[in-house]
């Protein structure tokens, strides 16, 4: 027989919810005078295969037993071996002795059947069931083949029911061992159930993210409205679904969308996180609505033949790259040129990277050109922008942080937001100082895993030098290698927030582990900000993060 407990109300200094206010009055009148280690359960419902039960009163006493109480109010009437209740006008049939003999049994049964009571090999207590009538007498020889006087209580028993009741069950199966303290608090364990759905922080922002991808989803019909632009700068903070947006219009290009032929697309990015990001996406995509290239404006180089370079050597990334790229692209016929090139965090290109990606379109003039950019992310000493107009639009709703950790941010962003994110958490910030950031951060990852938070959904990122397992692990690994493990089912991440922008955790740990402000603060504090989805720790100098994020997220963070 399959159980499930719906709904039940411990014994508190409050009284449980009722139905009417009968029940109410029999529940106090059983509480004033109960023993200290008895437990009454009010409103207890099972269910099983062949009906549902619910129990008003359920008196668990040890050394005694186990009743099951009836209530029933209004008149009561007995006529012919039939029980009546009357109200007002009405009058009905009741079955109070069946209703209280049947849920003593099902739940007897419901107790006796869990693994907790029959692995324990205990054998079966002493269970009874009465009937209370509150508002009716009961003669003293009252008396029903199935319900003798001692089984039911009326008006004038009110002041002796606890007794009464405990009477009940010393007269009722008296073959049955009587219960002890072990076994009450077992019973009152299993009709709490089994292997109940707790808080879980995963299953919140599992619904959050649901959210988010929907209304990313209806932004997206801004490409409808805008399908006859090619030349575009859509601009958003953090959190506004700049990068979804960006892969569904390359999409939409690929495929020939809103009525449009099929364009061969280029999608660029500058960092190799997000440009490892942006190929697993592309991947998922039908082929047919693949963009023809996508990763990193170096590696677009390297496709066309450019000469490798070192991540120390600037001026190979601002002057001789470029160079080489453009005279490639010169180079390049129509079948490897492109109709349109979509370009994320476009704030991180420098001028001279342009003019190399016009050249690489088939047609100069009108060929598309789509950027998505967040001026307040630009970290690096960069300062291009496209040597054409683009037409401006605005992206001003946050999407994907909780309104909790996009209200931190919110005086950094470039805009002000409308905050859709959700409700979620609050922003913790932890005091330290800077020599000892990096291994209170650490236990902040600790924390987050207590708090229930599964490894892959949680990053560390630093300011200032990096975590050491984020250097051992770009060393085993390589670059690439490295930011493969950003999806990494079982691993923490750990990371810089010069290399996350456009990336993204539900729960992250932003570590300040530097001793003063310095250039670019700012964004580089907004972007750390703005890395955590649903849950957002701090761990710095209240001082040295007060400088690098300005006195309003300050008080935000609550320093």
């Amino acid at each position: 027989m399959a159980f499930s407990l719906i709904h039940m109300h411990p014994q508190s200094d409050n009284d449980p919810i009722f139905t009417n206010d009968t029940e109410r009055k029999v529940w106090r009148k059983v509480v004033q005078a109960v023993d200290s280690d008895d437990v009454i359960l009010a409103n207890v419902r099972l269910t099983d295969e062949t009906k549902d039960h619910e129990v008003d009163l359920l008196v668990l006493m040890p050394d005694v037993g186990i009743v099951v109480v009836e209530v029933k109010g209004g008149s009561i009437s007995v006529d012919d071996g039939r029980w009546w209740q009357s109200g007002g006008s009405s009058r009905h049939e009741i079955y109070p002795v069946d209703q209280a003999r049947d849920s003593k049994y099902a739940v007897r049964h419901y107790i006796e059947n869990d693994p907790r009571w029959r692995d324990s090999s205990r054998t079966r207590v002493r269970w009874a069931h009465c009937v209370v009538t509150p508002y009716t007498d009961i003669a003293d020889d009252f008396s029903t083949p199935d319900c003798p006087r001692w089984a039911i209580h009326g008006r004038t028993d009110m002041d002796t029911l606890t007794p009464r009741i405990r009477d009940c069950a010393l007269r009722q199966e008296g073959g049955q061992r009587v219960p002890d303290i072990d076994d009450i608090e077992l019973i009152a364990e299993i009709l709490k159930g089994r292997y109940l759905p707790t808080p879980n922080v995963a299953a919140e922002a599992d619904e959050r993210e649901a959210v988010s991808d929907r209304l990313t989803q209806e932004q997206a019909l801004l490409l409808k409205v805008t399908r006859l632009l090619r030349r575009v700068e859509v601009r958003g903070g953090a959190g506004s679904g700049k990068t979804v947006l960006a892969l569904t219009q390359v999409k939409d290009l690929a495929r020939g969308a809103n009525d449009r032929p099929t364009e061969r697309v280029a999608l660029l990015c500058y960092s190799i996180g997000l440009a490892t990001y942006l190929k697993r996406q592309v991947e998922q995509m039908p082929r047919k609505h693949r963009p023809a290239f996508v990763g990193t404006f170096h590696e677009l180089g390297m496709q066309w033949g450019a000469e490798d370079g070192t991540r120390d050597d600037s001026n190979f990334w601002e002057e001789r790259l470029p160079v080489q790229m453009a005279e490639l692209a010169a180079t390049l016929d129509d079948r490897h040129k492109f109709d349109s090139i979509v370009v994320d965090e476009a704030q991180d290109f420098a001028e001279t990277w342009w003019s190399p990606l016009l050249g690489a379109l088939r047609d100069e003039d009108t060929g598309g050109l789509f950027v998505y950019s967040d001026e307040n992310q630009r970290i690096f000493d960069r300062f291009g922008r496209p040597p054409v107009e683009l037409v401006p639009l605005v992206l001003d709703h946050n999407l994907r942080n909780t309104k909790q950790i996009a209200e931190v941010f919110d005086p950094l962003a470039p805009m002000r937001m409308r905050l859709k994110g959700g409700d979620g958490p609050e922003v913790s910030f932890i005091a330290t100082d800077p020599e000892n950031a990096l291994g209170t951060a650490d236990d902040q990852v600790e924390a987050l895993l207590d708090e229930g938070w599964d490894p892959a959904h949680i990053a560390l990122l630093t300011t200032g030098r990096r975590h050491p397992q984020q250097a051992e692990l770009q060393q085993d690994r390589g670059q690439l290698g490295y930011w493969q493990s950003f999806w990494d089912a079982e691993d923490v991440f750990y990371g810089h927030v010069l290399g996350c922008k456009g990336l993204e955790r539900r729960a992250v740990v932003l570590c300040v582990n530097e001793s003063e402000s310095r250039e670019r603060a700012k964004e580089r504090m907004y972007v750390g900000l703005s890395r955590a989805t649903d849950r957002l720790v701090v761990v710095g100098d209240p001082d040295v993060v007060r400088a690098m994020a300005g006195e309003s997220v300050a008080r935000r963070l609550g320093l």
